[in-house]
């Protein structure tokens, strides 16, 4: 009860910021003129917000998205309010591993440097579908896409933080939501990936296992990053409850009664928007990495989210998705020791 209290009421937590602070205020002082920063799902709502508030600080932004359209109504949005911004739009869909690679490519032939990525998009369909690669979509968007985008890209983070001196940020948008898995994650992934039967999907309980990945994916790739002594740190947020484009698959009755009963709770986009700003810029979490966060403090992740075990079975298992194929993998399951 204590705690609900403080929320609606916006109580600072230890960092002096609580669930009523907007990414302008928590980024206030933050001069990130020699900055660049890839921002996953900045055509609208959290992503738009902090592409926004970033390019305000001075960083120059890179826009992937899979609506080049959306992306560039973002980017004029903000040459509107700041001209001398440094905004680039360049396609990207996240559910195709292939496409992941060709905008890797055509980043790295840019030959710029990358001091933030922050993967945030996020995809909440009502229907059950499959990538092209074979995954079920919303895992394949939510987390194998940027899994593989982070792993491409990680090289060059790396040399621009050895280069530059300036500590490389990754922020990984997830969601309390995780909570809400329950299960063996590798199993359950395979079984939605194959049954194309959509009477029998749970989109609320895949939406929850995609997010519950990015936790995973944070806590193993922070012990990677240690141990390659590299100067990037990563970590995961929970934005808050707000109401944004994520949901226009699930529009209708039943979803405004939901956001009606939880109006109290809601953020808005500015405010949702803060913990990634928060996360990937204040010199407060200079060397904090493998954490989770909320209302721009250190949050508990659920009791698997904290599973370390599960976290390496996850990573092992999406390397090989990613060297022999889902179908290969899918097929091995059984064989192998995950």
């Amino acid at each position: 009860m204590l705690e609900t209290l403080k929320y609606l009421m916006g109580s600072p937590g230890p960092s002096g910021f609580g669930s009523k602070s907007t990414a302008e205020q928590v980024t206030l002082n933050s001069d990130l003129r020699s900055l660049t920063a890839i921002i996953t799902g900045g055509t609208s709502g959290i992503g738009a917000e902090t592409a926004r508030v970033l390019a305000k600080r001075g960083a120059r932004v890179v826009l992937p998205a899979r609506n080049l359209k959306g992306a560039e109504d973002t980017k004029a949005r903000i040459l509107s309010d700041f001209p001398d911004a440094d905004v680039m739009v360049m396609p990207l869909d996240l559910s195709s591993l292939a496409s992941v690679r060709n905008f890797v490519s055509h980043f790295h032939s840019l030959r710029l440097p990358l001091n933030l990525l922050i993967n945030n998009a996020g995809k909440f369909p009502y229907e059950h579908f499959i990538s092209e690669d074979g995954v079920e979509m919303t895992f394949a968007t939510n987390y194998l896409g940027h899994f593989l985008l982070t792993k491409l890209l990680m090289k060059t983070m790396i040399d621009t933080a050895e280069k530059t001196g300036v500590q490389g940020r990754i922020v990984n948008v997830s969601s309390s939501i995780h909570a809400w898995f329950s299960g063996d994650p590798i199993s359950y992934l395979v079984s939605i990936s194959r049954n194309n039967n959509n009477s029998h999907y749970d989109a609320t309980r895949a939406y929850a296992l995609s997010k519950l990945a990015n936790v995973f994916h944070t806590t193993q790739l922070a012990r990677t990053l240690q141990e390659m002594g590299a100067n990037v740190t990563v970590n995961c947020v929970h934005p808050g409850i707000v109401r944004t484009r994520l949901t226009r698959e699930r529009e209708g009755f039943l979803t405004d009664i939901g956001f009606f009963l939880t109006w109290m709770l809601l953020k808005t986009i500015p405010q949702a928007a803060a913990t990634t700003c928060y996360v990937a810029t204040h010199p407060r979490l200079y060397n904090v990495s493998g954490k989770y966060f909320a209302d721009c403090n250190e949050a508990r992740t659920s009791t698997l989210g904290s599973n370390s075990t599960q976290a390496s079975r996850l990573w092992a298992f999406s390397e090989f998705i990613l060297s022999r194929g889902p179908k290969a993998a899918f097929d091995l399951l059984n064989h192998l020791h995950f």
